[in-house]
């Protein structure tokens, strides 16, 4: 009597985990709509943060905005999504980022970051050969909203300005690290 228990039990579960296979799997448009909905929530954040930016976006030739999760406990990994917005054509790339880092860290976090391109050159160049950014050190500490930096950055190009907000959780500490961005294949 217990077979047939134990063998539907076992069949339940496996109808469970196949069916979250197929509802896991989602179509492109369906990827792209959540990657332009948390890009929209990401740059009300912003613009809460700092008015100012609404102004300076609007006459950009473009933006990125990606959002970020990461852990680090000594050496730190992140990735994340985003997008490219060309002001002028209305064009949109998607793309991917990723990051490591090693030092002296603790935490875990989700962190949104914005790029204002000065020049549609700058842009263009960002979305056809990626950034590969390092940072010689970084110690930060953030809460919910809170804006974590803004400037110039440690960029590989000078014809942008980068904002970071760090959406929850915490980190702190003193590392070395890079981060590289990419077209996403799958989403263009």
């Amino acid at each position: 009597m217990k077979f047939p228990r134990i063998l539907a039990l076992g069949l339940l579960s496996m109808s469970l985990m196949a069916g979250g296979a197929f509802a896991a799997e989602k179509s492109k448009a369906e990827k792209q709509a959540e990657v332009q909905k948390s890009t929209q929530a990401a740059m009300e954040r912003f613009y809460k943060a700092k008015p100012e930016l609404k102004a300076a976006v609007a006459k950009a030739p473009g933006y990125g905005v990606f959002t970020t999760y990461g852990v680090s406990f000594l050496i730190g990994g992140s990735g994340g999504t985003g997008l490219v917005h060309d002001n002028k054509s209305k064009k949109v790339t998607y793309m991917n980022v990723g990051g490591a880092s090693a030092g002296l860290q603790l935490g875990a976090s989700q962190t949104e970051m914005l790029i204002v391109f000065k020049t549609a050159a700058a842009m263009t160049k960002f979305v056809d050969s990626g950034w590969e950014v390092t940072n010689s050190a970084t110690a930060s500490a953030g809460a919910s909203g809170a804006m974590a930096g803004s400037g110039k950055g440690e960029t590989a190009m000078q014809d942008a300005e980068t904002y970071t907000l760090t959406k929850n959780g915490l980190e702190a500490g003193l590392a070395v690290g890079g981060s590289k961005f990419w077209k996403d294949k799958d989403l263009n």
